[in-house]
């Protein structure tokens, strides 16, 4: 890890000066400012000596067929607020800066700002108000617009980059998003596709919109995906999604499609009163966590005995997805605690839902899938670790599909 050098108190107090409230240090005429100021035309300067070949007033510049010539004074908005610099020139008109190019108004910090501002919901207008209170900098909607639309090639990149060829586990996740379409509200699916890879890190592997799911949609879905580069899925999960284990049948017909139990809970839960939750939550654990199939439907018998008059939406729910749910039961425990453990990309998926219920509506979908985008790739640090045990899971991955795991990582 990168370290800094640290300044000496005596500098410290030597810049603070007189310097005693926030306003003195962070306001549009503070030292932060002042400091950033004087910085960046120090290296402006550095910048000119480096493409003179020598330092100001050196003697060994006279005569040397290019010289400085003057400055020009440039007012550039910062992540500080808008800052006036004097930035050298030369006779020739060559010299081109590094750190504050020509014909650049903003430095790197304030985009990143705005994509920061705009990938947890803020609308342009707001981000707007933002800055402009935060640090005295006005700043045009049209700005924030074209700094948010230049990600827009970065994010078709990114939707269409090369897969790996095996993904030991691949979630499938969907939730509404709100777009104004030809001047009328409709709702649009966003379905997210996660993976977990050979490493045990969560990938996000792509983002889909459906007006309506169905095989035809998510045989579109899986073809792309495998045109990307992935050959094979060894486990794939997801929750009553209309012609998915179809459309998985049909392009990974060596995958096992897994009804997700996580979803299977949550959902069985929004039809229980809260003071029944804890009761019938640890019923339904006995049954996903049962050793074995024939305890598992023993377990299942015993909820509807006791629980059918009250809840039977959940039996019926349960009994109809119990073909997708039997393939749990054959996986050992450190497979079924990775299927299960899906905390993390829960996590991710109510940053994803936060900010577009934050936005609101959208009035392209190309809008849309920006901000999931910047989103993902904003919380990607966060969420991308490992899963915890995960050498004892893939141990397990191992030796339960021998013919369908990589020769080289065979223990």
């Amino acid at each position: 890890m990168a370290t800094h050098p640290v300044l000496r108190d005596e500098l410290i107090d030597e810049l603070l000066g007189n310097a005693k409230t926030a306003e003195d240090l962070f306001g549009q005429e503070g030292l932060l400012k002042t400091l950033t100021k004087q910085l960046m035309e120090r290296l402006l300067e550095a910048e000119m000596s480096y493409h003179l070949g020598y330092s100001q007033y050196a003697p060994e510049g006279k005569n040397s067929g290019n010289s400085r010539n003057g400055k020009i004074q440039k007012t550039v908005k910062t992540g500080n607020g808008t800052i006036e610099i004097a930035v050298p020139r030369d006779r020739e008109s060559e010299f081109e800066p590094v750190l504050v190019k020509k014909r650049q108004s903003r430095l790197a910090g304030l985009d990143t700002q705005i994509l920061s501002l705009y990938s947890k919901g803020m609308t342009v207008r707001d981000i707007q108000a933002h800055l402009e209170e935060l640090y005295g900098t006005e700043i045009s909607r049209d700005l924030i617009s074209t700094v948010t639309d230049a990600v827009v090639e970065e994010m078709q990149l990114w939707r269409n980059r090369p897969l790996d060829e095996l993904y030991l586990i691949v979630y499938i996740d969907g939730f509404i998003a709100k777009c104004r379409l030809e001047g009328r509200v409709e709702n649009r699916t966003v379905y997210v596709v996660y993976g977990i890879n050979l490493e045990g890190q969560k990938e996000v592997l792509g983002l889909y919109l459906g007006a309506a799911e169905g095989a035809k949609f998510w045989l579109t879905v899986l073809t792309e995906l495998k045109n990307r580069g992935l050959k094979d899925i060894l486990i794939l999960c997801a929750d009553g999604l209309k012609g998915l284990p179809e459309a998985v049948e049909s392009v990974f017909p060596h995958s096992v499609f897994q009804t997700c139990v996580v979803h299977m809970v949550r959902h069985s839960l929004n039809y229980v009163p809260h003071q029944e939750k804890k009761a019938v939550a640890a019923d339904l654990k006995k049954i996903y966590q049962a050793d074995n199939l024939e305890l598992g439907e023993q377990a299942l018998e015993a909820f509807e005995h006791k629980w059918k008059d009250k809840y039977g939406v959940i039996v019926k729910s349960w009994r109809n997805n119990w073909e997708y749910i039997i393939p749990f039961f054959t996986y050992p425990k450190e497979i079924r605690r990775v299927i299960y453990t899906t905390n993390v990309i829960e996590s991710l998926n109510k940053s994803l839902r936060k900010s577009v219920k934050t936005r609101g509506q959208f009035s392209t979908e190309q809008g849309l899938m920006k901000l999931l985008y910047l989103t993902i790739k904003g919380a990607s640090k966060k969420w991308t670790m490992p899963i915890r045990d995960w050498k004892q899971a893939l141990n397990q991955f191992a030796i339960f599909f021998p013919d369908r795991f990589p020769s080289k990582l065979m223990l």
